[in-house]
């Protein structure tokens, strides 16, 4: 069964995310009190699963999700399936056993640099 683990917002743009036990959503908006909710907003609410920020050893907030999930899942394909562009991010020497995580762990890099302090050319 799916759970919702944590909820979260940003009280102000850079400022660490707040944690809290039930949030509002506004329609087309975003979460009440979040700096990230605007009408019409592409951006309005980020959902992750535990199971993705486990992968990648980083605690719910990280990476400014405001729903951390349980049990709502989006596993990447077996890595016999991934397109070369995916293969090409890895570092040469990354064990194939840990493909997954190094992948999503540069994935995270990329997408949030300053949050997780670290270059997507590093490896893990």
């Amino acid at each position: 069964m799916a759970t919702v683990q944590h909820l979260f917002r940003a009280p102000k743009k850079r400022l660490p995310m707040e944690e809290l036990t039930e949030v509002s959503a506004l329609e087309n908006s975003g979460l009440a009190g979040c700096a990230h909710a605007r009408p019409g907003s592409p951006r309005q609410v980020l959902l992750v699963d535990s199971e993705t920020l486990e992968l990648m050893e980083l605690p719910p907030g990280t990476i400014r999700e405001n729903i951390t999930t349980r049990g709502i899942n989006a596993h990447l394909p077996p890595v016999d399936e991934w397109p070369a562009a995916l293969l090409d991010l890895l570092p040469p020497d990354a064990p194939r056993n840990n493909w997954r995580r190094t992948l999503l762990r540069v994935l995270a890099r990329m997408l949030y640099p300053s949050t997780l302090d670290c270059t997507a050319s590093e490896s893990c």
